[in-house]
């Protein structure tokens, strides 16, 4: 665990850390301009897809691993065209800079290079990031509920959500607990991410996505599990109880060979 993040107040570090970044001008984008982007829908993709699907997330650092790989050896760019060839579905482009290493840039640089969905992975707790996706080429956001929750942002989730989907920007709402789940599932036909890693102690269990879908009827939400996932056998295992993709950054990351990684992951076998 990063030096920098205290069990106690995890969250509360992430989302300064996001404020933080704000205030550096890091979210300044004006050098880009991809919003006439045409959005390519993550949910339509999951659902079209022929075999497991499988978004790739780019994160060169966490605050539980700390540094992953080393951005010098690798160009982004290159990454995320061998992880679309290799059969994502989407790219996660984590871009905060503090305790992941992120890069507003690195989304930027791999919108010019793929035609899959971007998601850009952050701690968003302002407007201000929800502008710069849209700009920089992103097609989702992640936008996790316990931030909203702590009153951590500066707005609240329905606001943030609805200020992105009028900017054409689909939303993966985050959750890790039964009553965070519980209160998004009113809403249907989303993307809902359950992420196995709570974000105060980072640990991480794939029994948290296990427990949720076994306590409530995912009805015709898409659930998309998140952290903790790097065998095959855990795919099946979750795919079999109803989830419907898979985020997988670290297990992809620290792999010697990402191609054959990825295509191991998206040719899981089904156990059902």
């Amino acid at each position: 665990m990063s030096k920098f993040f205290s069990r106690q107040t995890g969250l509360k570090t992430l989302a300064d850390n996001s404020y933080k970044a704000i205030n550096q001008g890091l979210y300044n984008v004006d050098k880009y301009d991809y919003g006439s982007h045409s959005v390519i829908s993550l949910k339509k993709v999951i659902l079209s897809c022929s075999h497991i699907p499988i978004i790739s997330e780019i994160k060169f650092a966490s605050p539980s691993k700390g540094r992953i790989l080393d951005q010098s050896k690798i160009d982004p760019k290159d990454l995320a065209i061998m992880m679309t060839n290799s059969g994502s579905v989407g790219i996660s482009v984590v871009t905060q800079p503090y305790l992941f290493d992120g890069s507003i840039d690195n989304l930027a640089s791999i919108r010019k290079s793929v035609t899959v969905p971007l998601l850009m992975k952050d701690i968003i707790v302002s407007e201000v990031q929800i502008d710069a996706a849209k700009r920089i080429g992103a097609d989702c956001i992640l936008l996790i509920k316990s931030v909203f929750d702590k009153g951590f942002s500066e707005g609240s989730l329905e606001k943030f959500s609805d200020y992105a989907m009028k900017k054409g920007l689909e939303v993966i709402t985050e959750v890790h607990s039964e009553d965070e789940f519980g209160e998004v599932m009113r809403n249907k036909g989303q993307l809902i991410g359950i992420n196995n890693r709570n974000l105060n102690t980072l640990e991480v269990d794939i029994n948290v996505t296990i427990t949720l879908l076994q306590n409530f009827d995912k009805q015709n939400n898409i659930i998309i599990s998140e952290s903790g996932i790097s065998k095959s056998d855990e795919i099946s295992k979750l795919k079999s109880i109803g989830v419907d993709a898979f985020l997988v950054g670290t297990s992809i990351m620290e792999s010697e060979n990402v191609i054959e990684k990825i295509k191991e992951l998206c040719h899981a076998q089904n156990i059902m």
